[in-house]
């Protein structure tokens, strides 16, 4: 069998690594505004998924997310029902109070994005962000298949 290319032996962690530095830098980025990431995906989901997104499905996307499980999920979205950024049993969506500071989050958020990445070339940056999206495609597909 032939060698796999150097890249492909790089690629996994150099991800992994991306995705810890990324992390971190969202993680003090938002610390500055009193925000954790988990609020910050949570509203994003919302956000994404409006005007409804069904709370089953919040869930399973947020538990799915580092540093939270089960547990912790609920307790975060009971947590933005209580603090009025979020309303819904069945479905869930944003509050006024909630798109407000989903829309001030976003604009601080991308600022920070635009920042970390700047100086890199957009077509690189392009052509990064399609095959990471092909990557989920694929695996959700062969997951989908095997099941």
């Amino acid at each position: 069998m032939d060698a796999l290319p150097a890249a492909y032996a790089e690629f996994g962690q150099t991800l992994a690594f991306t995705e810890r530095t990324m992390t971190a830098v969202l993680r003090d980025h938002l610390a500055e505004r009193g925000v954790e990431p988990e609020t910050w995906y949570a509203l994003k989901l919302v956000a994404a998924g409006a005007p409804h997104v069904t709370r089953s499905s919040l869930l399973r996307d947020l538990e799915g997310s580092r540093g939270l499980d089960a547990d912790s999920t609920h307790a975060l979205l009971a947590r933005l029902g209580v603090d009025g950024l979020i309303t819904g049993d069945e479905t869930v969506d944003l509050t006024d109070e909630g798109t407000a500071l989903f829309e001030s989050l976003r604009e601080y958020v991308q600022g920070a994005t635009a920042d970390l990445l700047g100086p890199f070339d957009q077509r690189d940056i392009e052509t990064t962000v399609r095959t990471l999206k092909a990557i989920i495609r694929r695996s959700r597909d062969d997951a989908e298949s095997a099941a």
